[in-house]
């Protein structure tokens, strides 16, 4: 089949766009308000952009009047914000916290999550995520949408946190132990359950396992 996506016209349901551009990391970003009241909310349009220095981006629609949402907000007001990695043992109170849209609520708090401090931000890291990204705010890219806009934020990460029990011996992290969990289209989310190795380039005739 092929569709016109300025027409819409693919005949289906449901619009397949976010069924096909699978699995997406979610981004679950901390946030504190200029008056010190914190936000935690998911984003599935998330992702790293570079690696040297490294760089992430998530992705915001409007709020229904127009506004923007609290994490863009905040993160353009203090200049910071915090990914958390999202995982099974925290899936419901990842999607809890796509509900809450009061300002004045923290969702950290208010879904039974653990709150810690930061190193080098002021937002908290969700103390149940396996892996914690410190940002500084960068810059914000506005995108036209058919009801407003789509912020897209993007961060410098100036920190990373990574729990011990995550790294094996040899060094490297042990995503499959930490049951990573990815966005799907719908309602639908997928578990990091197997992973699978691809040689991508040789050093001095000996085979590596990533960038250094």
């Amino acid at each position: 089949m092929y569709y016109d996506t300025a027409k819409n016209n693919h005949g289906l349901p449901y619009n397949p766009f976010k069924a096909l551009t699978v699995p997406r990391p979610i981004g679950w970003i901390s946030t504190i308000s200029k008056d010190g009241i914190g936000n935690l909310s998911p984003y599935s349009y998330f992702n790293g952009l570079s690696y040297n220095p490294p760089f992430v981006m998530f992705s915001a629609g409007n709020r229904v009047d127009g506004s923007k949402k609290d994490s863009v907000l905040n993160a353009e007001e203090t200049g910071e914000f915090v990914v958390n990695v999202s995982t099974w043992d925290t899936r419901h109170q990842m999607n809890d916290t796509s509900w809450i849209m009061e300002s004045e609520t923290d969702e950290l708090l208010e879904t039974g999550l653990t709150p810690i401090s930061s190193i080098n931000v002021k937002p908290k890291r969700v103390a149940e995520s396996p892996v914690h990204f410190e940002c500084k705010y960068h810059k914000t890219v506005e995108l036209p949408g058919k009801d407003g806009f789509h912020h897209v934020v993007i961060g410098q990460v100036i920190g990373i946190h990574i729990k011990d029990e995550f790294i094996t011996d040899d060094g490297i992290v042990d995503v499959l132990k930490m049951k990573v969990i990815a966005r799907l289209g719908y309602n639908d989310y997928t578990l990091i359950e197997k992973t699978f190795s691809i040689v991508d380039f040789k050093d001095k005739g000996k085979m590596t396992r990533g960038w250094k």
